[in-house]
């Protein structure tokens, strides 16, 4: 079986070693087509705490690490400039 990934943007780091990620998913509507966002926010492990709020990363399911955390960062895509 293949391994989920999905690409999505860091909206909170305030835990220790999670941060929680939005994935969208854009499709049309069945009927009328207009295009629909769907946003799922996922918690994903991050060992490093290198995550900040506004990056953009890959993330890829992985076994239960907490009660509702199933995903860890396999990487960052573009980190947000601190300025």
């Amino acid at each position: 079986m293949a391994v989920k990934e999905r690409v999505g943007l860091v909206v909170s780091d305030k835990m220790q070693k999670t941060v929680i990620v939005a994935v969208e998913n854009r499709a049309p509507h069945p009927k009328y087509g207009k295009i629909i966002v769907k946003t799922r926010r996922y918690k994903a492990h991050d060992e490093e705490n290198s995550c900040k709020v506004g990056d953009r990363v890959r993330i890829q399911e992985t076994r239960p690490l907490s009660k509702t955390k199933r995903w860890q960062i396999t990487e960052i895509l573009n980190a947000k400039a601190t300025t």
